[in-house]
């Protein structure tokens, strides 16, 4: 398996990234695999030199980092684990969202469901109108600095708001964004018109969804 750098870090992430969308009973009607598949997913992956993991915090109501925190058990330290915050995890009108209340909240359930002490990649999932950049990255920050989070990204931002994000992280001395997952592949080619050419100039990976 072919490694790449992780945007402007020194960190190794295998070429292919596995995703766990389809770990659990999602609530849009797509994957539906339990534990025991789940488990058979990742081995083959790791089988095949993959080393790098993706989930979210609201896939499957949760149920994806739990099913892969599980079927990483004893092999935690051999992979990068991904996972992303700002979608509902709830029905209060705090549990979504970047605010500093909701991302610390958040990042502390994930790392229960995945059982892990650390978050390699906390991403984004998107912009939140409502909480100022500066805000979320400065929780971002104090996640990196307690050694719960490693590094940062973000996910389906346009170009302007991703420019915003490492503009501030930049002016203030604050985690900078390593990483960009978004939708690309042969059909949807949108990223090639602004946020390819600001991610190679600014030294930001790109991690797509959906590449098939």
């Amino acid at each position: 398996m072919q490694m790449r750098v992780l945007g402007s870090t020194g960190l190794l992430v295998s070429k292919l990234c596995m995703g766990a969308w389809t770990f659990g009973k999602d609530k849009f009607g797509l994957g539906g695999l339990d534990a025991g598949q789940s488990k058979a997913i990742v081995d083959r992956a790791l089988d095949a030199g993959i080393n790098f993991f993706d989930t979210s915090n609201n896939y499957s109501f949760g149920q994806s980092e739990e099913l892969l925190g599980a079927a990483l058990v004893g092999k935690r330290e051999q992979v990068v684990v991904s996972t992303k915050v700002r979608s509902p995890t709830g029905e209060g009108p705090n549990d979504q969202g970047l605010s500093r209340h909701q991302l610390i909240r958040s990042v502390e359930q994930s790392l229960k469901r995945l059982q892990t002490d650390y978050i390699d990649v906390l991403i984004i999932h998107g912009w939140d109108e409502l909480t100022p950049p500066l805000e979320t990255l400065r929780a971002m920050d104090d996640l990196v600095r307690s050694g719960k989070v490693r590094y940062v990204g973000g996910s389906n931002l346009c170009a302007w708001q991703l420019a915003e994000f490492l503009a501030i992280s930049e002016r203030e001395g604050l985690p900078r964004f390593e990483i960009l997952q978004a939708y690309y592949n042969l059909v949807g080619r949108e990223l090639e018109h602004e946020l390819i050419p600001l991610c190679e100039y600014k030294k930001v990976g790109i991690m797509t969804w959906s590449p098939l």
